[in-house]
């Protein structure tokens, strides 16, 4: 038999095991910004954890859609496609190809040596 518990002695359980749950009033509307699209939540609940400093953001219901990315000022470069110049330097030395080919093959096997390597000896 499962027993439910009340929503007081769930919430002295969890301070007690160093977590906070606080719900944000009045949320409008939640978007996640990705590379290629943005992910619109219109009225959802937002609640925030917070466990050992660290805070985490649940979203719950709303309406959701999809949209092209709305305007954004300058250009966006990932992270994992700006390489060094010894990462370029090492996949022409193993392959004797280019730098900008080497590059592109990073570019391509999104920042990974070994396959950027394979790519351009295949």
């Amino acid at each position: 038999m499962h027993r439910r518990m009340n929503p007081r002695e769930q919430k002295r359980m969890m301070q007690r095991m160093g977590m906070n749950m606080n719900s944000v009033a009045d949320v409008q509307q939640v978007i996640i910004r990705t590379l290629d699209k943005d992910i619109v939540i219109d009225a959802p609940e937002v609640a925030i954890l917070q466990v050992q400093g660290q805070k985490m953001y649940q979203i719950i219901g709303g309406q959701v859609s999809e949209q092209a990315p709305s305007g954004r000022i300058g250009t966006v470069v990932p992270a994992k496609q700006a390489f060094s110049e010894e990462d370029i330097q090492l996949v022409a030395d193993q392959t004797g190809k280019s730098l900008q080919r080497a590059k592109e093959a990073l570019i391509e096997a999104d920042g990974d040596l070994a396959k950027a390597i394979l790519l351009l000896q295949s």
